[in-house]
C-alpha cells in the first residue's frame, strides 16, 4: 500500500511502450457454457510458497522488489511463468515512472462473456526499504493462487475473468492508473467489477472490507458472516490503493485489508484477538516485512475470500 499523499513525492509518468492491448475484451474468446460451482478452498501452504519465492527474489536483489529494481521484474517473471503454465493469456504493459521502466502483468482466463469482465488485482511492487511480503506479497500471492485454482478447477464462469498485478503502486498507483487511463470508455464499461487485495496477512490483523460497491461489499461480508468473523469498514487505506483509479472511472470496486500502521483498539482485540495498542503491521514499509511478518490465519481466511468473491461474482 502506497504512502499517504503527504508522505510521498508525486511520480511523473511518461508513456513508453505498450505490449498489451488495453482492451476490455479478448479477441476471439468464445462464450463458455454456464457451470455453477462452489469456490474451492485455497491451500494456504501454496500461498505461503509464493511468499517464500518473493522473499528469495528480494534477498537476491538488494532486499527489495521495488519499481525499476531487478527484484520487481524477477517477481513479475515468477508470477507470469505460473500463469502461462496454467493456460492463461498473459500480457505485459510497460510504462515509465521516476525515470525507470515499470510493468503491469495482465492475465485473462479463456472464455466467459467479454462484455462482462470481473477483475481481481494487487500491486506486486514493494517499497525500496524492504521485501514487501505483507505489503503486498500477501495480496499478490493470494490472487495468483486463486488464478491457479481457476485453472485447476477448469472453471467456466459466465463472465470473463481477468487478473492483474500492478507496478509502481508505492509511487502513487502509477501502474493501475496507467492501465485504466489507456482503456477506452467502451472497454472500461465492460468491467463489471474490480476486486483489490492490498495487505491481507498483517501480523496483528483486523478484518476490513472496502465500503464501495454494495454488491461486492455484501459478497465479502457474507463470506465472513459464514465464518462467524466480524468485519469493519476499511478506512485507513481508502483511496490509497489500486482500486482508486477504477473507482474514479466508474467501475464498481471492492476489496479486503488487514491493517497497516494504525493501532488495534481494545474493542478490536475483543472481536479479533491480537494485541491492543500495537499497529496492525509493525513492519509496514520496513525491512522486517518478511515472511515472518504474516499471520497465517488471516492469510488463509482472506485467500479463501478472494476465491469466494471471484466465483460468486463471475457466475
Amino acid at each position: 500500500m502506497k504512502l499517504p499523499v503527504s508522505w510521498r513525492t508525486s511520480a511523473a509518468v511518461a508513456v513508453a511502450s505498450v505490449t498489451l492491448l488495453t482492451s476490455g475484451s479478448i479477441a476471439g474468446a468464445a462464450p463458455a457454457d454456464v457451470e455453477v460451482a462452489a469456490a474451492p478452498d485455497i491451500p494456504v501452504a501454496n500461498v505461503k510458497g509464493h511468499l517464500s519465492q518473493l522473499q528469495s527474489i528480494a534477498t537476491a536483489n538488494g532486499g527489495n522488489r521495488a519499481h525499476g529494481r531487478p527484484g520487481y521484474k524477477a517477481s513479475l517473471d515468477y508470477v507470469k511463468a505460473k500463469l502461462d503454465a496454467a493456460g492463461y493469456t498473459t500480457s505485459i504493459q510497460q510504462f515509465t515512472s521516476s525515470g525507470r521502466t515499470g510493468y503491469n502483468l495482465i492475465a485473462d482466463w479463456p472464455g466467459g462473456d467479454a462484455n462482462q469482465v470481473v477483475m481481481a488485482g494487487s500491486h506486486l511492487d514493494s517499497v525500496s526499504s524492504g521485501p514487501g511480503i505483507n505489503d503486498n506479497g500477501s495480496g499478490s500471492a493470494a490472487v495468483l493462487e486463486t488464478a491457479l485454482a481457476v485453472s485447476r478447477a477448469g472453471y467456466k464462469p459466465t463472465k470473463h475473468l481477468r487478473f492483474a498485478w500492478w507496478g509502481a503502486e508505492e509511487l502513487g498507483l502509477v501502474g493501475s492508473r496507467y492501465y485504466v487511463n489507456n482503456l477506452s470508455s467502451a472497454n472500461r464499461s465492460k468491467i463489471s467489477g474490480y476486486l483489490n487485495f492490498d495487505m491481507i496477512g498483517s501480523p496483528n490483523p483486523g478484518y476490513f472490507v472496502y465500503d464501495d460497491d454494495p454488491a461486492i461489499e455484501k459478497t465479502f461480508k457474507d463470506y465472513y458472516a459464514g465464518l462467524g468473523v466480524a468485519t469493519e469498514i476499511e478506512t485507513e487505506g481508502d483511496g490509497r490503493s489500486d482500486h482508486a483509479p477504477f473507482k474514479s472511472a466508474g467501475v464498481p470496486v471492492g476489496g479486503l485489508f488487514t491493517g497497516a500502521s494504525r493501532t488495534k483498539t481494545a474493542a478490536q482485540v475483543t472481536k479479533w484477538g491480537g494485541t491492543a495498542g500495537q499497529s496492525f503491521d509493525r513492519c509496514y514499509h520496513s525491512s522486517c516485512d518478511t515472511t515472518s511478518n504474516i499471520n497465517d490465519t488471516a492469510l488463509d481466511r482472506n485467500s479463501d475470500a478472494v476465491a469466494y468473491a471471484v466465483w460468486e461474482l463471475s457466475e
